[in-house]
């Protein structure tokens, strides 16, 4: 028996989608999607979480491999508590971080307990 590849998707088609974890909350929406232009990869997410009707709440980069796409759902599964998330480095619209800045990024990588991919 064969098993059907994953869906190949665009990045503008998951931006909006909502970011649940596994036990179904809701900790946002996925803003924006960062390549790593160097690396030839999808690094980061930004997800918006705590806003309402978007104004105030905060923005968090979430490295993607922190992260699953349910294509049946049409969301992205950050398997984490919420808590984690709420309390994540964070930032606002008008103050976003350096995403290509490798301290950031190991810093962050460590916060969600991954490993860089670099």
């Amino acid at each position: 028996m064969t098993k059907t590849p994953p869906p190949v998707l665009s990045a503008s088609s998951l931006i909006g989608n909502s970011v649940r974890n596994a036990a179904g909350e809701d900790l946002g929406k996925i803003d924006e999607i960062m390549l790593d232009t160097g690396d030839n990869r999808i690094a980061y997410a930004v997800v918006s979480f705590g806003s309402i009707l978007g104004m105030g709440g905060k923005l968090f980069a979430v490295p993607w491999d922190a992260l699953s796409v349910d294509a049946e759902e049409k969301c992205c599964v950050l398997n984490v508590d919420k808590e984690i998330l709420e309390n994540a480095p964070g930032f606002d619209k008008d103050n976003w971080p350096r995403f290509a800045d490798r301290t950031w990024g190991q810093e962050l990588h460590t916060y969600y307990r991954l490993k860089p991919y670099w």
